[in-house]
């Protein structure tokens, strides 16, 4: 029998394919591109965070579980869609930050989620290349 924590994983990540499908399709949903760790294709992922200076931000609700953070550390260089311009950089795992803080720095809705729906919360930082968006 699952545990509850494993239930909820389940669900969640269920959901959220299907919402991630269309939430990747709205041009000014801010996306995390991964290179997906086997198959080297590029994956994209609706994330919530913000900028903030020449790094963005943001939380995983369910930490090294996500697959986007699993292709991190495979390959910790990145895209971020930020407002429609893409940017470059490269991702950095922060286990040591406190995530329930950080989530009171990023926007309200998504923080909300990923406070009720997560299960291991993990920060994540993109410290962007040039600050200069890509076409």
């Amino acid at each position: 029998m699952s545990s509850p924590a494993e239930t909820k994983y389940r669900n969640v990540r269920a959901f959220q394919r299907r919402l991630n499908a269309v939430m990747r399709r709205l041009p000014t949903q801010t996306l995390l591109e991964t290179t997906g760790r086997t198959s080297g294709v590029p994956r994209r992922t609706p994330v919530g965070g913000r900028r903030v200076g020449e790094s963005f931000w943001l939380v995983s609700e369910f930490g090294e579980r996500s697959q986007y953070v699993r292709n991190i550390k495979a390959d910790a260089r990145v895209r971020v869609r930020i407002r429609g311009r893409w940017h470059t950089g490269t991702a950095h795992l922060l286990p040591d930050d406190d995530p329930i803080v950080r989530l009171r720095g990023l926007p309200r809705v998504n923080s909300a989620g990923v406070r009720a729906f997560g299960a291991d919360l993990l920060t994540v930082r993109v410290d962007l290349e040039d600050g200069k968006a890509q076409p």
